[in-house]
């Protein structure tokens, strides 16, 4: 569970988010929508403690987050599938990060068995796709058996196949009991999946709320979370005249 209390995130002269309360539940698969630039990666990044609030507290299954600090035991994350060296192969990287943390090896096997990598674990990274480096990072985050699982835009450079496989996987995480929290723009991924959505903009939660909930306040002429999304964000639902798609 993530519990998030009079939360101010910003950078030198610029607020970027301010979040009053926000708590993620356990066993719920919840997705954090928004335009670029509204803080949905800042707000991942300050959950794990890679950066501090101005104010507030953010607490991860019950322990406080202390940027800069050891990560939560029981928190995995998957925030930038760059963070890789490219001279390492995946069983270098998933065992320098099981070391790191204190986890017992036989993990790095495990991981590399669900993601699908068994086969190509001694390849160097940097001959990796987009889409195989968002593997090796979904199972760098499942080596502590998670939770609380952060993932910032994970389907990015998957295949058909792929999208499939991690749609699965984070339904059967979030029916097994795991929080898990997910930053994404693919709204169709939401529709499919979603048992809760938070949806930033101006600075702010705009909305948080179950799925269902807020589909059933659809308007008219709005079938999808897209023509929800847009309202609610007030962003203009339709191209003005003349403008060229």
């Amino acid at each position: 569970m993530i519990e998030i209390r009079d939360l101010t995130l910003s950078y030198p002269g610029v607020t970027v988010l301010e979040v009053p309360e926000l708590t993620v539940a356990d066993g719920a698969l919840t997705y954090l929508i928004g335009l670029n630039g509204t803080g949905k990666t800042t707000l991942l990044r300050c959950i794990c403690g890679v950066i501090a609030p101005a104010i507030g507290t953010v607490r991860v299954d019950g322990t406080l987050v202390r940027a800069h600090h050891t990560t939560p035991a029981t928190l995995g994350m998957h925030l930038d599938y760059r963070a890789f060296d490219p001279r390492h192969t995946a069983r270098r990287h998933l065992r320098w990060i099981a070391r790191a943390r204190g986890l017992p090896p036989g993990r790095v096997g495990d991981v590399l068995d669900l993601v699908d990598l068994v086969g190509v674990a001694d390849r160097r990274l940097g001959h990796y796709s987009l889409g195989m480096l968002q593997r090796v990072g979904i199972a760098a985050a499942l080596l502590c058996e998670p939770r609380t699982l952060l993932l910032d835009e994970p389907l990015n450079g998957l295949d058909i196949a792929g999208i499939r496989w991690i749609r699965e996987l984070l339904r059967h995480l979030a029916d097994s009991g795991t929080c898990v929290l997910v930053a994404t723009h693919l709204l169709d991924e939401v529709e499919r999946n979603a048992d809760h959505i938070v949806i930033l903009g101006n600075q702010r939660i705009l909305a948080d709320q179950p799925y269902t909930h807020l589909m059933s306040t659809l308007g008219p002429g709005e079938t999808r979370l897209e023509d929800a999304y847009l309202r609610i964000a007030g962003l203009p639902t339709h191209l003005e005249s003349g403008v060229a798609p």
